[in-house]
């Protein structure tokens, strides 16, 4: 199969990249490189077809699309303090360059599309664990983004026949995962800080709780809806994550663990659009797609580290 990886150069669109070769798949990555980065590409440059682009240029991403079958499509602007400080370019890349996608799908024929969709989507309900039922309730314009998103896959797929799958990733994390910038991520933003023997911020007590997920699972969920019968991609949202939550307390004295050091926190005030709890049912996951999680919590830090230490 021939399949295109928007945002192919990012956290797990490139872990994503090496996924698929090494299911013998050809993949050309698309990429404006804002956040991605060349060197995630470095050592399986020369088995991909690159392309420098942005989703919001529709002739750019409508070529690249009449060369596959098939897209996942990962580009984003990924972080919910980022689309609370500028709304307007998180909704211009997730939603306007979403609608290209399909876009140049309807038009070129490519029949297939896997969307990175996100549990933010579930915003402040209590109901634990969040399934796929709860009505969408965005509390933040990132996730109001990745919920338009999903709308946008369920009405191409009923007026066009496009196959889409929506995968709702509940905080991935693993390799090539950015510990820099204002936007990091809990996890590399905590073991840049640790190593570096800094005090990590928790924004909050702490005691708010995580579904994570170490990124080989997400990786296999997008192989898995890239190869699911047609019947069953009608874009409907389907949760990725371990079915199992840890409080970024909890997190953080792992982390210390692995790590051998006892570094206290520093704690700050909770974040605008910040969810307070998450954890998936994986039912419909293991229903629609056969998705079961291989790698845990324990094992995918374990794993993770040695990248994060010879970055951080």
């Amino acid at each position: 199969m021939r399949i295109l990886i928007t945002g192919g150069a990012g956290f797990i669109g490139s872990n994503l990249a090496r996924y698929l070769l090494a299911k013998r798949q050809q993949v050309t990555i698309f990429d404006n490189f804002a956040t991605g980065k060349l060197a995630n590409l470095e050592e399986i440059s020369d088995q991909v077809t690159i392309v420098k682009g942005d989703i919001r240029d529709y002739d750019t991403i409508r070529t690249a699309i009449s060369q596959v079958e098939a897209v996942s499509h990962q580009a984003a602007l990924g972080s919910v303090p980022r689309s609370v400080k500028d709304p307007r370019t998180t909704h211009d890349v997730n939603v306007n360059g979403t609608l290209n996608v399909l876009e140049a799908m309807r038009e070129t024929g490519a029949k297939r599309i896997v969307f990175a969709a996100s549990s933010s989507a579930y915003g402040r309900h209590q109901v634990l664990p969040k399934h796929e039922g709860l009505p969408a309730a965005p509390i933040s314009p990132y996730a109001a983004s990745k919920v338009t998103g999903e709308l946008y896959l369920q009405a191409y797929s009923a007026t066009y026949g496009i196959e889409a799958v929506c995968l709702r990733y509940f905080n991935v994390f693993g390799p090539r995962q950015d510990p820099l910038g204002d936007y990091a991520a809990v996890i590399p933003r905590f073991v840049r800080a640790l190593m570096r023997s800094e005090r990590p911020v928790i924004y909050g007590d702490g005691e708010q709780s995580r579904d994570f997920c170490y990124v080989e699972n997400t990786c296999e969920a997008n192989w898995l809806a890239l190869t699911a019968p047609g019947e069953k991609c009608d874009g409907l949202p389907i949760n990725i994550a371990c079915g199992r939550r840890t409080t970024l307390n909890q997190l953080l004295t792992k982390l210390q663990q692995l790590l051998n050091t006892k570094i206290p926190p520093e704690y700050l005030p909770a974040r605008a659009g910040d969810v307070l709890h998450s954890l998936a049912d994986l039912t419909r996951a293991r229903q629609t797609i056969g998705y079961e999680p291989r790698v845990q919590i324990g094992e995918g830090l374990e794993r993770a580290l040695s990248w994060y230490k010879s970055t951080c």
